[in-house]
């Protein structure tokens, strides 16, 4: 587990890492409120948003990339539709935003076994559109929980790859309903889409 949730942890650094050190911009956080005392087991969702202006440094035609500076770093993206630089010019605003979130869900024990799935989506602007993109990508592990401790407010799952790792809850009312045997989902999102931060160029008769 504890191979598995570091190679998470690092794939979202790094992309995080790409994004805010281009950035300079504040930080939102946004938190689900505290779950209910009901029959349904606990689950909660914690998104951190980051926007980016910056302007296009450099274009080229021939690798299909631009490169956007940000206030505090450069960053070199890949255009699959090159027609659309064209219309991108050196000094052209631009603005990007970057989030990531967390994400967890309890589920009562005879679930679907550990596991880990990825998934990766990708977007762009249709053709007349100024350019844009999105790319994002969502990992979801799945453990089961091993061990509760009510005093010390943690508990312990053990993953797919069969290693434990003990958790701190920062909630302890997420600990009511929860038992040894439990599986729980936990998801960590990232997405980062630009644009040109300008008027799509109107179309010649």
């Amino acid at each position: 587990m504890r191979a598995v949730t570091a190679a998470v942890i690092a794939g979202g650094v790094l992309f995080a890492a790409t994004a805010t050190a281009w950035a300079q911009a504040p930080t939102t956080t946004e938190k689900a409120p505290a779950p209910a005392k009901t029959d349904k087991l606990p689950s909660g969702r914690e998104a951190v948003g980051v926007k980016v202006h910056g302007t296009v440094e450099a274009v080229d035609k021939d690798k299909g990339t631009v490169t956007l500076k940000g206030p505090k770093r450069t960053l070199t993206l890949v255009v699959k539709d090159k027609s659309k630089l064209d219309v991108i010019k050196v000094g052209d605003p631009v603005v990007a935003t970057y989030i990531e979130a967390v994400a967890f869900q309890v589920r009562k024990a005879g679930s679907p076994a550990p596991g880990v799935s990825v998934k990766e989506e990708r977007a762009t602007s249709k053709p007349g559109e100024s350019p844009a993109g999105a790319v994002a990508r969502q990992v979801t592990v799945t453990s089961t929980i091993e061990a509760i401790d009510t005093k010390a407010q943690t508990v312990t799952i053990k993953g797919p790859e069969g290693n434990a790792e003990t958790i701190k809850v920062k909630n302890p009312k997420n600990l009511e309903g929860v038992k040894v045997g439990d599986m729980v989902d936990i998801s960590y999102a990232q997405a980062l889409a630009v644009a040109l931060d300008k008027p799509a160029p109107k179309a010649t008769k």
